[in-house]
């Protein structure tokens, strides 16, 4: 049974000592939803999120992002354009924990409501994501949380692969398309960076067209920088994409050739894993829809055979260029 806004504000002031509630209503927390989440208004006109996880999926999920949040120290944050929510309190909750966070503030946009050009939103969201991968590294390390090299991203890659392929479902075109992105060696030539790991149309808060804030931190990790970008291929539009891979390029530079192939390569992927998910827990309906997804994705690329994935021949960098790149890994470390 989900727990009122009320309970929860009364969970809130145990959590923060000092928290004076003024009001408090019901967050985000629908039938379907993994928490039992309120907004609380302080008196001082603060406000405050509380989350409740309703699983073992969504506790696990909290209990990650809580350590990012941590490992995201005040220096840290000063490098980043956005804001992003703090740890402000916990309390015990039957057999989990109620977390309080400082509130973000924002509005969520679909990816298809995006505008494009140089002064839109897709072009805050690639200087937001870019500013992420700018971080240094070594505060993902000190934390303890995953440092994955080049090497490492494309062995989880194949892995999905050699899974999707065991299944049987999955078209040969597909699997042969994949197989050669994997065995492409330009294609891999990247220097990992801070990665939030799980970034999607969700994750952004924007007011006037201006990334205000990002939300989800549970997969920070020193990873590839592809995998923050894959989302925005789902726009069905292209000056969409372009403007957020422009933006995102101004400022990390053209180090990395090859980052949109392996983001269109992660998702692919992202299908793939939607295909497994539904095998391991033997949902026919999950199933059945992946596969579907995997058959069009097969059919749209028989018909865009220009398109592949695979290293693109490029200009040479320039030496300003070079030496901004090793500017940036020096920094980065």
């Amino acid at each position: 049974m989900a727990r009122s806004h009320l309970t929860l504000a009364a969970l809130a002031t145990s959590a923060v000592p000092g928290l004076d509630i003024a009001a408090a209503a019901s967050f985000g927390a629908g039938q379907g939803s993994d928490f039992d989440a309120a907004i609380i208004t302080g008196r001082d006109g603060r406000h405050w999120i509380i989350r409740v996880p309703r699983n073992p999926r969504a506790e696990a999920e909290q209990s990650a992002d809580l350590v990012a949040l941590r490992a995201l120290s005040t220096g840290v944050r000063t490098r980043l354009p956005f804001a992003v929510s703090a740890f402000a309190g916990q309390v015990p909750v039957d057999s989990t924990r109620g977390i309080v966070y400082e509130f973000v503030y924002g509005t969520k946009t679909p990816l298809d409501s995006y505008t494009a050009g140089p002064d839109s939103l897709a072009a805050s969201v690639g200087r937001a994501i870019a500013a992420i991968h700018g971080l240094p590294t070594s505060f993902v390390a000190d934390a303890g949380l995953p440092v994955m090299t080049a090497g490492e991203c494309l062995r989880s890659c194949v892995t999905v692969m050699d899974r999707a392929a065991a299944t049987g479902l999955v078209p040969a075109a597909l699997l042969g398309r994949w197989e050669r992105a994997a065995e492409d060696a330009k294609l891999w030539q990247f220097q990992p960076t801070v990665i939030n790991g799980s970034l999607a149309a969700d994750s952004f808060l924007q007011q006037d067209g201006s990334v205000t804030g990002v939300l989800g931190w549970q997969d920070l990790r020193v990873g590839d920088p592809a995998r923050d970008m894959q989302w925005l291929l789902g726009s069905h539009s292209d000056a969409v994409i372009d403007s957020a891979f422009d933006a995102y390029s101004r400022l990390r530079g053209a180090s990395d050739r090859q980052l949109k192939q392996r983001a269109t390569l992660y998702a692919e992927l992202e299908v793939a894993k939607w295909l497994l998910h539904g095998t391991e827990t033997r949902s026919t309906e999950i199933v059945d829809d992946a596969v579907e997804m995997l058959t069009a994705l097969a059919d749209n690329l028989r018909n865009d055979v220009m398109n592949p994935i695979g290293a693109q021949t490029m200009p040479t960098m320039a030496v300003d260029e070079v030496e901004a790149f090793l500017d940036r890994n020096e920094r980065a470390v």
